[in-house]
């Protein structure tokens, strides 16, 4: 083989080796593109449309007045409290259980397997049988939560939890915290289980207590699972709605109403699917903004350094 020969087999080779990562991920971007992209690109379109199935043949770009009508809806400012609440407070609840279960389950103890096994099953069911099991449990007139108050003594009838305002939202958030706690327990406990023994040892060794090695070893090392988990569950559970619509519909009156709730009822109770294109985008520029802020205000690219 001539040198020229050699040298173009050789440039055939690394343009393959540069080419092949490509050609093997190129079949699941293809099916992301179609899956996701083709319904993400029509619902930004949308937003910007008079699109409504109870009056398909009257479908015409209207430019910002999906934005307008949504931004001067009454409940509009409900809707963004609702949706701070319950993001904030589901997840803050969901960090704290997870992190002390986490803890637990990294200690020896008889049965340790077993335990763990009950504790991960809420993970395991789906947010629909949840939301049924939250529903009949806080029913006003037959709920086992009623139930066992009256019985011990606590209140002499039957709270309306569903029918509340502020208890219908709190019964959502006790339910998404029952929910997630094992997603934080078992990602935290991974990350705790992943920090050297040597690490502790040393530190007995420097006469440092439980709080010290807690704050000053368990939290830096186990930091970059804390943020990206604490960023993942956020973005799910602001974007979920299923739960709300299982458990109160939205009601009273819109006071257990979240912002993709209501996007959902728009679309597929009012059949507008214009305004919720709007809410939808707006809800990405949300979230979008959010990812950026937290990585930048958590440091996570310095997490775990020593």
């Amino acid at each position: 083989m001539n040198p020229k020969d050699s040298r173009q087999n050789t440039q055939r080779i690394k343009m393959k080796t540069m080419l092949e990562p490509y050609l093997f991920i190129l079949p699941v971007f293809i099916l992301l593109l179609f899956m996701f992209g083709y319904p993400l690109i029509n619902s930004i379109i949308m937003a910007f449309e008079n699109y409504k199935l109870s009056n398909i043949n009257d479908i015409y770009f209207n430019n910002f007045e999906n934005f307008k009508k949504l931004f001067g809806d009454s409940d509009f400012l409900l809707l963004i409290k609702n949706s701070l609440v319950y993001v904030v407070l589901s997840v803050a609840g969901q960090f704290l259980f997870g992190l002390v279960l986490a803890l637990a389950l990294k200690q020896d103890f008889k049965g340790r397997g077993i335990y763990q096994s009950i504790v991960f099953l809420p993970w395991a069911f789906s947010t629909f049988v949840i939301g049924l099991i939250f529903r009949w449990a806080f029913n006003g007139e037959y709920g086992v939560v009623n139930d066992v108050l009256i019985r011990l003594g606590i209140i002499d009838k039957g709270i309306a939890w569903l029918g509340t305002p502020g208890l219908s939202l709190a019964v959502i958030i006790i339910a998404m915290i029952w929910m997630g706690i094992p997603f934080f327990g078992i990602m935290i406990l991974a990350a705790l289980q992943s920090i050297p023994e040597e690490v502790y040892e040393a530190a007995d060794m420097d006469g440092c207590g439980m709080w010290q090695k807690f704050w000053l070893l368990t939290i830096p090392y186990i930091k970059p699972t804390i943020i990206i988990t604490i960023l993942l569950r956020t973005i799910w559970i602001f974007n979920s709605f299923d739960l709300v619509v299982i458990v109160t519909g939205g009601g009273p009156a819109n006071y257990s109403q979240t912002l993709p709730s209501y996007m959902y009822t728009k679309a597929f109770s009012g059949y507008d699917f214009g305004l919720a294109g709007a809410l939808g985008t707006l809800l990405m520029v949300i979230l979008g903004l959010y990812a950026v802020i937290f990585l930048k205000l958590s440091n996570y690219d310095k997490a775990g350094d020593f």
